[in-house]
């Protein structure tokens, strides 16, 4: 079972966080279709949050359709083909090469051995 934390006093809401992390989980296999989430009072008690916040969540995953709810069963990872839009795609890429790009900098690698090392990656993360 995957564990949600959440950073109090941020720039992102909690419900944010939470539907965030439960996309990652999805999207890195952790969660599969037909897994069910923590229940909403349990998710709150264990983050020490409102349960509306976790609905919050719970909801906007609902409408995404990354989840849906089964009445008085909970909720449960459905059958997706898209986990994220293309624009929270390209928004979450962006978020992750700011700083490997600041990184990179600082330690005085160039833009060509940037663009080489994540090549590198890419091939071998993809099996290419």
């Amino acid at each position: 079972m995957f564990r949600i934390q959440i950073t109090t006093g941020g720039k992102v809401p909690i419900y944010r966080q939470v539907v965030d992390q439960i996309r990652s989980a999805i999207a890195g296999g952790v969660l599969a279709v037909g897994d069910p989430l923590p229940s909403v009072r349990g998710l709150a008690s264990e983050l020490v949050v409102n349960p509306n916040t976790i609905a919050k969540a719970y909801s906007s995953l609902v409408a995404d359709g990354v989840v849906e709810s089964q009445q008085g069963r909970g909720y449960f990872v459905t059958q997706h083909r898209q986990i994220y839009t293309k624009r929270e795609r390209k928004r979450r890429l962006e978020e992750t090469i700011a700083p490997l790009v600041a990184e990179a900098v600082t330690l005085g690698f160039g833009e060509d051995e940037l663009i080489a090392e994540i090549r590198k990656r890419f091939a071998k993360m993809t099996n290419r």
